[in-house]
């Protein structure tokens, strides 16, 4: 009796192994993805702020939050080239 017990929990503890496996690739990627496009916002702000310095400035909008948010550090430095070139 005692032994099926320890069988049911190491299958249990096997199952929720696995579960965890499959749910925390697709969690870091939303992770990954959030932090990019919190990088990617405060840098086109901190652009603007100091951008208005010099006359530069990138406009905020679905484009732009889209570009910065999806690719974060070289989307934003895609922006300013992009600014820049156009």
């Amino acid at each position: 009796m005692f032994l099926e017990y320890i069988g049911y929990f190491l299958i249990s503890i096997i199952g929720l192994i696995l579960i965890v496996k499959v749910f925390s690739w697709p969690l870091k990627m939303l992770i990954k993805l959030i932090i990019n496009g919190v990088m990617g916002a405060v840098l086109l702000l901190l652009i603007n702020t100091v951008g208005s310095l010099f006359n530069f400035s990138i406009g905020i909008n679905a484009v732009t939050a889209i570009i910065a948010g999806f690719f974060g550090v070289p989307g934003v430095i895609f922006l300013i080239l992009f600014k820049t070139i156009m």
